[in-house]
């Protein structure tokens, strides 16, 4: 990443989420997804693609579940991830939309403290001396180069209120009031970087409901290194999201994955049952 590349100012940052929106407009027209203008008694939906096939080929064996072992684990519950304010949005939108993520998480935040089980949330920030990274991918770059995360510096919470990197409103009861675990950030997209296994551990968890943002980068990056770590992991599949971009729709393509690699893979309806 080029050390004198200036970071782009946080109206610019939303100018670039509305750019990116138009181009997975754009990127769906061209993949076809508009397809019904052609035919539409055999256009498949967008909401159509995300159901469970019918018959699994792989063995789904069901976790068993033990409250007293059991955390739920939340990434990244931020402004420019979840919010219309964010400079994620353009890019995240439709598909939180779709998912109703963030009434979804609330729910996951309100019966888990219902249950007294261990909170625990792995956040995003980014300080200025991050910003003296020499290279990086594609997601690291537009996060970098649109601010988002940014903080003022590891020891100051100057502008921290309110800015894309704070927590969305609604969730402040649940994560600031000194019983949920707040980790050290994650840096890209996965836990090898943050505290959060360590301070899991320490508390005797060895299950985990995993939900956050976002679907296919930060959500499936700790679900991959939490169960390499020996944590027994269950996604909950609503209570995510992913970009839509000419790139591919990340939702789906973690969607696919979470089914290969997740010890369960639920609904929020689901999670809260297992919870009461």
């Amino acid at each position: 990443m080029n050390k004198d590349k200036k970071l782009l100012n946080r109206r610019d940052a939303l100018s670039t989420g509305a750019k990116i929106a138009a181009l997975g407009a754009l990127g769906a027209v061209v993949a076809g997804t508009s397809a019904s203008a052609a035919n539409t008694s055999e256009a498949v939906s967008d909401m159509d693609k995300y159901k469970d096939p019918e018959k699994y080929a792989l063995p789904r064996v069901p976790m068993k579940f033990d409250k007293s072992k059991l955390a739920l684990v939340v990434i990244d519950p931020q402004v420019d991830f979840l919010s219309p304010k964010g400079v994620g949005w353009g890019a995240f939108g439709a598909s939180l939309k779709e998912q109703n993520t963030v009434e979804h998480l609330l729910s996951l935040f309100k019966a888990s403290k219902a249950a007294n089980i261990v909170v625990a949330v792995s956040p995003h920030f980014y300080y200025p001396t991050d910003h003296k990274w020499e290279f990086g991918g594609p997601g690291e770059h537009f996060m970098h180069n649109t601010g988002m995360f940014d903080r003022k510096g590891a020891f100051t919470m100057e502008g921290f209120e309110g800015s894309g990197a704070d927590f969305m409103p609604e969730f402040k009861p649940y994560i600031l009031d000194n019983k949920t675990i707040i980790a050290s950030p994650h840096k890209i997209f996965g836990n090898q970087t943050n505290d959060l296994s360590l301070q899991l551990r320490k508390r005797g968890i060895s299950q985990i409901l995993l939900c956050g943002m976002a679907a296919n980068l930060c959500v499936e990056s700790h679900l991959r290194n939490l169960q390499e770590e020996g944590f027994e992991v269950a996604v909950i599949k609503d209570a995510t999201a992913g970009a839509k971009l000419p790139e591919g729709d990340g939702y789906l393509a973690a969607l696919i994955n979470y089914r290969y690699l997740a010890s369960e893979v639920l609904t929020t309806k689901q999670a809260i049952k297992i919870l009461a």
